[in-house]
């Protein structure tokens, strides 16, 4: 019977094939920064908006790096912020954070009933895996319920992924 060399390069190329496999699982995969930090507004009432981050769980947002825009109206005043979770971070020191969820309410000057608004939310975040993601904008337009109105549905920044299943 002759010597072949190819049983020795099967069990080379599997024994590459399981290395890879176990580097592979051990790297973390992490979401996208609209699944990790998923946005939504809801128009309250004919002069304010509601804006809800649902975090995904290993995740967390920081408290002073979020910031809120809205046109064509303006914020009638600075959102109060509800407290986070304070965190000794390794970039930026003691820190309060959010985790799970949390919503802050914007009241806004120079709207209506009627009036079509933009808000923008600008946040920071990262995994407990140690990655942390760049400042990001999501953008969500919503319609302000008429005065006395009961209050819109809330709007997705990004709407839930289709699964085949469903």
């Amino acid at each position: 019977m002759l010597n072949s060399p190819i049983p020795g390069i099967l069990a080379g190329a599997l024994a590459a094939l399981a290395f890879c496999s176990s580097v592979a699982a051990a790297e973390p995969k992490l979401l996208e920064p609209e699944r990790a930090f998923a946005l939504s507004v809801q128009p309250i009432d004919e002069k304010s908006v509601e804006v809800r981050f649902v975090i995904a769980s290993g995740y967390y947002l920081y408290r002073e790096k979020m910031k809120f825009a809205v046109e064509p109206a303006v914020l009638a005043s600075t959102p109060p912020l509800p407290p986070g979770a304070p965190k000794d971070d390794p970039f930026f020191g003691t820190v309060e954070t959010y985790r799970d969820q949390f919503a802050v309410r914007l009241p806004l000057a120079g709207a209506g009933p009627g009036l079509k608004v933009t808000v923008k939310a600008e946040s920071q975040g990262c995994a407990d895996a140690g990655v942390c993601y760049p400042p990001q904008v999501q953008s969500v337009t919503v319609v302000l319920p008429a005065a006395g109105g009961r209050p819109g549905a809330p709007v997705a920044a990004t709407p839930a992924k289709k699964s085949w299943f469903n």
